[in-house]
C-alpha cells in the first residue's frame, strides 16, 4: 500500500449568521410543498385551495390561510405583530429580534397587491385545526404556519470551522468544511431545504 503524508496547513474559525427566508409565494409554497411533502404543483394548490376556502369551526366556515396566488412576501401589521407575541410568549425574548422584519420580493415585475401566504389567524396552531383537516391539509397548513413565524424568528448563528489539507509539496491542497449550530434561531421551528431559489429572498430588518 501506499501511504501519503498530510498535513493541516490552515484552519479557519469564524461564525455566520443564517437569516431566515420570507414567508410563502406561490412558486415558493409549490417548491417546499414538493421538497417536503412529495406534493405536486396542482396538488399543492387545490389543497391550498381547500385551505383558503375554509374549514367549519364550531359551526362556521373559517378560511384558514391568505389568498395563495400572490408573488407578494409581506405581512399586514396584525400578523407581524401576532407572530411577535406568540414567539415571545413561546419561544423567549432571544427568539425574538429588536424589531420586525422586512421582505422585498427578488421576482421581476411582481405584483404585491396581495400578502404573502399565511395563516389568517397565527393563534390557529396546526395542532388545533389537525382534527378537522385531512392529512394533505395539515401537511400544508403545519409548513405554511411554521415558514410564517419563523420569518419573523431571529437569525440562527453558525460555527464554521475550515481546514485546508496538504500533502507537503502543495501540488494538492484539498478543504475540509463542517459546521456546528451556536444557536439555533428560527431554525428551531423551521428547516429550510439548500435548493431555495431567488423568489425567496432572505430577511432585511425594519429601519
Amino acid at each position: 500500500p501506499i501511504f501519503i503524508r498530510v498535513s493541516i496547513q490552515t484552519i479557519e474559525k469564524k461564525q455566520v449568521r443564517r437569516l431566515p427566508y420570507a414567508p410563502f409565494i406561490t412558486s415558493t409554497l409549490q417548491q417546499e410543498s414538493s421538497r417536503k411533502l412529495r406534493m405536486s404543483a396542482s396538488q399543492t394548490m387545490r389543497t391550498a385551495q381547500k385551505l383558503y376556502e375554509g374549514v367549519d369551526i364550531k359551526g362556521e366556515t373559517v378560511g384558514l390561510i391568505t389568498y395563495m396566488r400572490t408573488d407578494g412576501t409581506t405581512l399586514s401589521e396584525d400578523a407581524v405583530n401576532q407572530c411577535r407575541t406568540l414567539i415571545q410568549s413561546d419561544y423567549g425574548s432571544k427568539y425574538l429580534p429588536d424589531a420586525p422584519r422586512l421582505y422585498k420580493s427578488k421576482a421581476k415585475n411582481a405584483q404585491e397587491a396581495h400578502e404573502a401566504i399565511r395563516p389568517t389567524d397565527l393563534s390557529r396552531k396546526p395542532e388545533d385545526v389537525k382534527s378537522m383537516l385531512d392529512d394533505q391539509m395539515f401537511a400544508l397548513y403545519d409548513l405554511i404556519w411554521k415558514r410564517t413565524m419563523a420569518s419573523q424568528m431571529e437569525n440562527a448563528i453558525m460555527d464554521q470551522v475550515a481546514a485546508d489539507i496538504s500533502d507537503g509539496t502543495d501540488d494538492v491542497i484539498l478543504r475540509a468544511t463542517g459546521s456546528t449550530v451556536a444557536f439555533d434561531g428560527f431554525l428551531t421551528l423551521y428547516q429550510e431545504t439548500d435548493d431555495e431559489d431567488d423568489d425567496a429572498p432572505r430577511a432585511r430588518r425594519s429601519a
